[in-house]
Formats: C-alpha cells, structure tokens, sequence
C-alpha cells in the first residue's frame, strides 16, 4: 500500500503537533518517542518514554487496509512524513540520541523509524538488523567468566 498524500499529511500534522510539545526554546527532556498502529481503528498513537499519549490521529487510509502488513506500510509512510520534517525534528528539545520507535499493539519495540545521533541520522531500521542478537551474544560472553 502506498500512502496517499493525504496520509502523508496527516501524518506531517501530527508530528508537527509533537514538535510543538517539546519547543527548541524549552529544557531538553530525555525521551524517545514511540508511535503505535491500530489496524482496528486505523489510528497512529505517539507516546514519550513514560508512555503518556502525546498525540492520536486516525489516518483515513488504514481504515480498511488492503494489504496483510499494515504495519509495514505505516512505517514507509511514517518514515517519509518524518523525512520531510527532519529539520524541525532536529530542533526539538530533547536530548540525543533519541529516535522514533515503531512498537506494537502490546507494547514490544517493532523497529526504529527515525534515529538522530547528533551528526547521524538513520532512516532505515535495516541497518540496525541483528545489532539486538548481537549485544545479547556479547553480554552472555561477558557473564560466562
């Protein structure tokens, strides 16, 4: 499913209305934000860290979604719409690193959208496949001795 403008826009509208809770001018707060999709309902959820709801919207077009993986059509959509805002986004207080996290209906990390690492940005989570296996080889490693 490719988003529609329209999608794209709703989508922009509530990001920009999250931006707008954490001002440039204000103290930089320590949070990622994670953004949550309701195939039922077809709303996009964004919370802080402390999982207190920041913004919700229903986006038109996953109402009735015509592909099994709604979830991964609304991390493109939510990756482009990002993508168009990223200045903005970088000026936000919050301190770095932070991104926006992609979770599921009960809560679990799905992917990373949207990485900012002070001079980094990843857009795409396939650069971080496998970095989870990884760490946890390495800690079991560290625990053995």
């Amino acid at each position: 499913m490719k988003p529609t403008q329209q999608t794209l826009q709703q989508i922009q509208r509530a990001i920009r209305k999250v931006i707008d809770k954490y001002p440039s001018t204000a103290d930089p707060v320590l949070t990622d934000l994670h953004m949550q999709v309701k195939p039922e309902s077809g709303e996009l959820r964004i919370f802080n860290d402390d999982m207190e709801e920041l913004m919700r919207i229903v986006v038109d077009q996953w109402l009735e979604p015509t592909e099994e993986d709604l979830y991964e059509a609304a991390a493109i959509a939510i990756k482009q719409s990002i993508n168009g805002l990223h200045a903005e986004i970088e000026q936000m207080s919050i301190l770095h690193p932070f991104s926006f996290v992609m979770m599921g209906e009960d809560g679990e990390t799905m992917s990373d959208i949207y990485i900012v690492d002070d001079d980094h940005l990843i857009l795409d989570s396939e650069l971080l496949k496998g970095l989870d296996e990884e760490l946890d080889e390495f800690l079991e490693e560290l625990l053995k001795d």
